[in-house]
């Protein structure tokens, strides 16, 4: 039933990149360092909210796009039946992050794909894929959560 459940929560919010059907050389990567810090503050910032239970606001805090394909309701009760049976965060790395201005399936604007390597009190080698976008009101902001 988790891994149904992570793979499910998995499969939606990594739609919201639209990384699901096409390959990652269909995205158009860059280098935009600038871009680059901004999103990596804006996801710590989302991810300390996620790593300390508090979905509600860490969904307030997600881009438009995020917002209009996850309800607050399935969000809190999909981040918390995911999160839960991991544990509590222990470290995270950022093992990389790429600037793009397309991602497939995804609204046009700019993204920064940013994968962490991530240690939970339950799952000693994850990678969380966390995707910041500059949203509508000029400030980066969530717009898709993995876990592998």
């Amino acid at each position: 039933m988790k891994k149904c459940i992570m793979v499910v929560f998995g499969l939606l919010v990594l739609c919201l990149v639209g990384c699901g059907k096409q390959s990652p050389s269909d995205a158009k990567f860059k280098s935009n360092p600038a871009a680059e810090q901004a999103a990596i503050q804006s996801a710590q910032v989302w991810l300390d909210l996620v790593d300390g239970g508090s979905y509600a606001k860490s969904w307030e805090d997600t881009a438009a796009v995020f917002k209009s394909a996850v309800s607050q309701a399935d969000w809190e009760k999909t981040a918390q039946a995911v999160r839960a049976p991991l544990g509590r965060m222990v470290s995270r790395k950022i093992k990389s992050q790429q600037y793009a201005t397309f991602l497939p399936g995804a609204p046009t604007g700019e993204y920064v794909v940013i994968q962490y390597d991530t240690t939970f009190e339950n799952k000693a080698n994850a990678v969380e894929t966390v995707t910041p976008m500059l949203d509508k009101d000029g400030q980066w902001k969530v717009s898709g959560y993995y876990i592998k």
